[in-house]
């Protein structure tokens, strides 16, 4: 089983935090969804013999496009790729573009996930995040969402300057009593060459405190496993069979396609990554080149990545399956490198399987990096 993620790279307005890739300009828009569709079609044969389980509209905001720009991509992938029969297709959106008549198009179109970038149901977060929604439109977009969609996730955002705990935990009820089956939650993360960068530096917003931010990571875990929650990897939470399909994949180390600039793909032995510049990737794919760097995975480099990835879910990494793939060398170096964590609490090792406890969720990706292989 595969997937195919499609990078959209536009949106309204951009967020402080972000640093992803996208335009604020929607002026290549139809040539950016023509390169979008050719560039599948050049890309037909990576995939080989696999089934395609999983479609994922990210971006960017993808809720940006016309229903027939969605369509159309998504047609394109039935006629070229083998696609299972029931195939988990995402399309992430932000609430300000979430009308009723919109969401009813999009269940109408093949779509049967919603992942909605609410962040915050209070003003005074969203207005310091630069949203382009408000805290209305967050409320009243899940409302109506949730008659049209079963399989709905949010994203949250613990961590910001300004929002004490008790504010963190309504925006969790809230998140509750609405039934929402799924929510990633992240801590607000200053990325370099953004405007929070810049305002922190000038000292108009306060500097995210990590103190608070692991506090209010610890709250999110109990409230949510407490409401029948499953904390499945380190920023997310689903019910049973809420589980995001595409990202298990990834962190399970499934095959992907990534579609569009800066869209990254992974086969099991190369990762690949598009160009990162609209005008650039829509003139390469015109002449029916693909504007993208491959990389070859050594052994260390697929070992620390199973690390890294294994750490943050429940699944954890198998000191049987390092052995298998990689030899002894790996596991007893892994073996030898954890001890501190697991002395500390903050790893455990059941099983021979290596996971990280509690107390060291929070910190698994320090931990992971801490336990990495080096040549």
């Amino acid at each position: 089983m595969a997937g195919i993620y499609i990078h959209i790279p536009f949106c309204k307005q951009a967020c402080h935090y972000c640093d992803f890739h996208f335009s604020t300009s929607l002026k290549k828009k139809d040539e950016m969804i023509a390169a979008l569709v050719r560039e599948l079609q050049l890309r037909q044969k990576e995939l080989g013999n696999e089934t395609v389980e999983t479609i994922y509209f990210g971006g960017g905001t993808p809720s940006i496009l016309p229903i027939t720009d969605i369509r159309l991509i998504i047609d394109t992938i039935y006629k070229i790729f083998t696609v299972a029969d029931n195939p988990e297709i995402t399309v992430e959106a932000n609430p300000d573009d979430l009308s009723e008549e919109r969401i009813m198009a999009l269940s109408e179109n093949g779509i049967n996930r919603l992942s909605i970038g609410i962040q915050s149901f209070f003003e005074q977060d969203l207005k310091l995040m630069n949203r382009a929604h408000n805290a209305t439109e967050a409320l009243k977009c899940l409302q109506i969402a949730t008659h049209y969609f079963d399989n709905i996730s949010i994203d949250l955002i613990y961590g910001t300057p300004g929002m004490d705990n008790q504010r963190w935990l309504e925006n969790i009820q809230q998140a509750l009593d609405l039934g929402i089956s799924h929510i990633s939650s992240y801590a607000l993360t200053v990325e370099p060459k953004t405007a929070l960068q810049q305002f922190i530096k000038k000292g108009i917003i306060p500097q995210p405190d990590d103190a608070v931010a692991h506090e209010q990571f610890l709250l999110l875990v109990d409230h949510l496993e407490a409401n029948g929650f499953v904390h499945y990897e380190l920023s997310n939470f689903g019910k049973e069979n809420y589980f995001s399909r595409n990202n298990s994949a990834y962190w399970l180390g499934k095959k992907y396609l990534g579609i569009g600039p800066s869209a990254h793909s992974y086969d099991g032995i190369h990762r690949s990554w598009n160009i990162a510049n609209n005008t650039v990737y829509i003139k390469t794919i015109a002449e029916d080149k693909l504007p993208l760097e491959i990389e070859a995975l050594t052994p260390t480099d697929r070992y620390n990545e199973y690390v890294m990835t294994g750490l943050r879910t429940i699944w954890g990494v198998s000191i049987d399956r390092i052995e298998a793939e990689f030899g002894p060398v790996y596991k007893d170096y892994l073996l030898q490198e954890a001890q501190q964590y697991r002395d500390s609490g903050k790893l455990e090792l059941k099983n021979n399987i290596l996971r990280t406890t509690r107390e060291g969720k929070f910190f698994s990706d320090g931990i992971a990096s801490d336990l990495f292989f080096v040549d």
